[in-house]
């Protein structure tokens, strides 16, 4: 079933939050971790790729909206947000793709 996702990443130390919306969430949860170390992206700059929650959508008006709101939020209504489905603030990539990605020679990523 094809749609759309709005996720929220994290570093090793849970300091910084990032949204994102996207309609394929395992290849764009990769990316931001081949992003690492590269400062022209915030999660790059951030070393956010650690996924700490994600929800599904049809449309991607619906998606998108979703994504506004919760970045319009302050962090406590995130954490909120976050501990209301993962109070462990558990990092669930492995729960939408293989984790860690194999990014050798050959390889898609």
């Amino acid at each position: 079933m094809s749609g759309y996702h709005v996720y929220i990443l994290t570093n090793t130390t849970k300091r910084v939050l990032y949204t994102g919306v996207t309609n394929d969430l395992s290849t764009r949860v990769i990316e931001h971790y081949l992003e690492r170390g590269k400062s022209r992206t915030f999660t790059g700059r951030y070393y956010c790729y650690y996924l700490l929650h994600y929800e599904f959508h049809h449309t991607p008006s619906g998606a998108i909206e979703r994504e506004k709101e919760i970045k319009g939020w302050r962090r406590e209504k995130k954490e909120a947000l976050i501990n209301s489905k993962n109070p462990n603030w558990d990092f669930l990539n492995s729960e939408v793709t293989t984790w860690p990605p194999e990014c050798g020679i050959g390889k898609r990523f």
